[in-house]
């Protein structure tokens, strides 16, 4: 059936063509409720659409980016345990070597030099232990790279160091501690090793505040981008109510108009 077919009033042709257009702004009052969105695709706003996408898009970007972040927190923290343990047993080796100095006993030195060897040996199982997620910052030069931003421009390298006994110049027992010079030179390794360690754990320490930073950056950045998208897109709930409402009402009264505007073409029927 073809548009003439049918022959209507010109009355009732306007009240149809506001019926139709009330039941457009119905659909779209609808969606709006629906979805929460003012803008739901490009025909909406093709301007705030497109804006709203882009700014979603880098947040899931810098988003994934935060997950490295955190891995990397992970990754330095491993390697500060690493140092303390490691730490802590130079410090009990040192103590060791002070009984070994309060003796003139050969064989409680040797004795004392075989203990420093095994706190040695342990100082190398710590310190290829220390890895996490199979990156290790103290058995092997490793570095940490930590991407701040979307295109990676942004970064932080995390330089790791070789701290087991070899790095630290942790020789072994010298002559078997059998002279005051010898277990007066391992303690002087020992004390240069404690330093650099302590050096270290500052560069770790600088590293790890710069990363936590960019990780409060990088959730107000977020929340920033998230934010501006809703603000482009999002609906006016108490607005979009209240036009559900005059919709219905502007409905309800056009379909009374159309009736009362049939009614003159019905009147021809009691012509019969």
């Amino acid at each position: 059936m073809t548009v003439s077919d049918i022959s209507l009033t010109a009355g009732m042709r306007t009240n149809l063509l506001y019926l139709q257009n009330t039941s457009q702004l119905l659909n779209r009052t609808q969606q709006r409720l629906s979805s929460g969105k003012e803008v739901n695709s490009a025909l909406d706003n093709p301007t705030n659409y497109f804006a709203a996408q882009n700014a979603n898009q880098r947040a899931s970007d810098l988003s994934d980016r935060k997950d490295g972040m955190s891995e990397a927190v992970q990754t330095v923290n491993a390697t500060n345990a690493g140092i303390t343990a490691i730490t802590g047993l130079i410090n009990a080796a040192k103590g060791v070597a002070q009984s070994a100095l309060s003796t003139s006993d050969t064989t409680v030195q040797s004795k004392l030099a075989l203990q420093y060897n095994t706190i040695r040996s342990q100082i190398d199982n710590i310190s290829s232990d220390s890895g996490y997620r199979g990156l290790n910052l103290l058995s092997t030069i490793n570095t940490l790279t930590v991407n701040f931003n979307e295109d990676a421009s942004s970064r932080l390298d995390v330089i790791g160091f070789l701290a087991n006994s070899d790095g630290l110049s942790l020789t072994a027992a010298s002559g078997d501690w059998q002279t005051v010079s010898d277990i007066t030179t391992d303690t002087a390794l020992m004390d240069t090793a404690i330093s650099t360690l302590r050096t270290n754990t500052q560069a770790l320490a600088a590293n790890l505040n710069i990363i936590t930073t960019r990780q409060s950056f990088t959730d107000e950045m977020i929340n920033t981008l998230q934010t501006g998208a809703d603000n482009l897109t999002l609906a006016d709930m108490n607005e979009e109510g209240a036009n559900m409402l005059m919709l219905q009402t502007r409905q309800s009264l056009g379909t009374t108009s159309l009736s009362l505007s049939s009614q003159a073409a019905q009147s021809i029927l009691k012509l019969f």
